[in-house]
């Protein structure tokens, strides 16, 4: 069963490991990446951890970006299981675009899937949770321009070093909860932190996951600085966080076995960070390549299958949704090994 996973283990969090095992009391910090529908692949797992950990986890921070934090608001809920359900159904079966939708089409459909996140209820979180919404919020040339031009130069930026894209984008982080150990900022992208409230989660959620020239962006969110907002993946596309900021272990389900710093970076192989401080405490499981080849296709639903598919929406549907049928496989797998973990097959992260 455990050649379906794909198992990194920082150094610190090895040593826990071979040391102490691994308990839901020892976890601090899920992180979630954006990735679109790549995050479909994570919810069986998403639905077990609520099932048999989450009731003894104590303060545990969630973080998301995109669909991460869409995934992560369905897990610090009083009831992740209907969350969880209610988001797999509008994003697998209310994507329905026209052929070439325009980003404004593209953003109220999106508004639908953020709405279902929490329904009608709003940001009430499970005793002991926090939740950390990451958006991008556009500023310098790009503030109030969303032509190809500003984000192609954005690129250019970035590529000649990642922080000069922060004179295109700063980090915006909406929270609800306990406190953060996210602030204070940490790199040249800043950190301005926003109380996530029935007024602004909706909003939040869709900034998080609104793609450039795919989605128009989010405009003067309540009680945060005005402006427009982008998804947060612009900036933490895995989530490379301070980490070690966390008193414990920070459990990491991810989609890949490596963790890339901005939706950019993944253009640029040199920027994937290897063996970096901050992941010292963090234990990843991504699905291995076996596992990807029982998926339709061979590999994770993505957000080509838009193109793909086209006007054939039934297809993607059945598609994705057995994609997320066999990662069950994945789901049980990975919960087994964490209740009786086995460091010797995890390899260094």
């Amino acid at each position: 069963m455990f050649d379906l996973l794909d198992i990194r283990l920082g150094a610190r969090a090895r040593l826990q490991l071979e040391r102490d095992g691994l308990a839901p009391e020892h976890i601090r910090c899920i992180p979630a990446a954006a990735g679109g529908p790549k995050g479909l692949a994570l919810l069986p797992f998403d639905r077990l951890l609520a099932a048999e950990w989450l009731p003894r986890m104590r303060g545990v921070e969630f973080i998301g970006a995109s669909i991460g934090a869409w995934r992560m608001a369905c897990l610090a809920q009083r009831d992740p299981h209907a969350a969880l359900d209610r988001l797999q159904h509008a994003y697998v079966r209310e994507q329905n675009y026209a052929e070439h939708p325009s980003p404004a089409q593209v953003a109220t459909v999106c508004r639908g899937l953020a709405h279902s996140v929490f329904g009608l209820a709003g940001p009430v979180l499970r005793d002991g949770a926090a939740l950390s919404v990451i958006t991008a919020r556009a500023r310098g040339a790009l503030a109030g321009d969303q032509s190809r031009l500003a984000f192609g130069r954005a690129a250019l930026a970035n590529a000649a070093a990642r922080g000069w894209l922060a004179r295109h984008l700063e980090r915006v982080v909406f929270h609800a909860g306990g406190p953060s150990r996210l602030a204070p900022a940490f790199d040249a992208f800043g950190l301005t932190q926003v109380p996530l409230t029935n007024q602004n989660v909706e909003d939040a959620l869709l900034a998080s996951g609104s793609i450039p020239l795919v989605c128009d962006p989010v405009r003067d969110v309540p009680a945060a600085p005005a402006g427009e907002y982008w998804d947060g993946g612009l900036i933490d596309y895995h989530l490379l966080l301070p980490y070690d900021r966390f008193d414990g272990i920070v459990l990491y389900p991810h989609f890949v076995p490596h963790v890339t710093p901005g939706w950019l970076d993944k253009f640029l192989p040199w920027r994937r960070p290897r063996r970096h401080h901050w992941l010292a405490s963090v234990v990843l499981i991504a699905p291995s390549q076996r596992m990807l080849d029982r998926l339709p296709h061979r590999r994770l639903p993505d957000r080509n299958d838009f193109h793909r598919y086209g006007l054939d929406h039934a297809g993607r549907v059945a598609a994705w949704e057995r994609a997320i049928a066999e990662s069950e496989r994945f789901a049980e797998a990975a919960m087994r090994w964490l209740q009786s973990p086995d460091p010797t097959i995890a390899r260094p992260l």
